[in-house]
């Protein structure tokens, strides 16, 4: 636990997932592990998904890996069809990868876009712990921030449409996928 200013603050380590694209499993740094429905290498990143059965309102979660832009982007399938669908969230990551792993690390700080409305900045308090606790490094912090500001520079420009801001980066697979 960090004190900032006579608040405490709680802090944890950086949350760190690994894809292994040969055996489909996606680890992630709790220990935990998912075995994946889809995984697929792109021209532009990796396309993912697996189910959620500890959700009880998403049968699944999506999720694309963009290193390039310095971005996850994730969304969860509802249950219902007749459900409301959550907002996309492009989450500012690092990520390092080989001929087999992905290594993805959340830099905490990212945008939800809900579609029809403006994007906006969230997990902007686990950053500041984080940054306030040293979890977060500084070169870490400063890409986070660089890379979320840019890109909802980039979605103003296209009035905050996600389908919109992918064809703008080359990126012309259809978001949500169906």
């Amino acid at each position: 636990m960090t004190t900032l200013g006579g608040v405490g603050a709680v802090t944890t380590p950086q949350l760190v997932d690994v894809v292994d694209t040969i055996s489909g499993v996606r680890s992630y740094s709790s220990g935990g592990s998912r075995t994946l429905s889809s995984c697929y290498a792109e021209r532009w990143g990796l396309r993912i998904e697996h189910p959620t059965p500890e959700d009880p309102f998403s049968d699944s979660e999506v999720t694309w890996l963009m290193p390039e832009l310095g971005l996850r982007l994730t969304t969860y399938r509802p249950r219902s069809r007749h459900a409301r669908s959550s907002p996309s969230v492009l989450s500012a990551v690092r990520v390092e990868r080989d001929h087999r792993h992905w290594q993805t690390t959340d830099l905490l700080l990212g945008l939800a876009v809900p579609g029809g409305t403006t994007a906006r900045i969230v997990r902007s308090e686990d950053f500041a712990a984080a940054v306030a606790g040293r979890v977060l490094r500084p070169g870490d912090a400063d890409q986070a921030l660089r890379t979320v500001h840019r890109t909802l520079e980039e979605l103003s420009n296209v009035n905050h449409n996600l389908t919109s801001w992918l064809t703008w980066q080359g990126i012309y697979d259809a978001w949500p996928p169906l």
